[in-house]
């Protein structure tokens, strides 16, 4: 299993673009965390979310 966004989801063994379709994420507007270091867009295809991965996404807003 493996923490994202504090929640354990079966994720492990998906990229990180794999699990990416699985959600509503924008994603032009996100970044991605994986165990404390950001994973670059240009690595969602490669990166493989391991057994304890802690992944957090998150959505950038606008506002004023």
């Amino acid at each position: 299993m493996a923490k994202i966004n504090g929640v354990e989801k079966d994720a492990v063994g998906m990229t990180i673009s794999q699990y990416l379709k699985t959600t509503d994420y924008d994603l032009k507007f996100i970044a991605v965390e994986r165990n404390e270091e950001i994973v670059p867009k240009s690595q969602f295809d490669e990166t493989i979310i391991q057994n304890g991965d802690v992944i957090e996404v998150v959505s950038f807003v606008g506002g004023g």
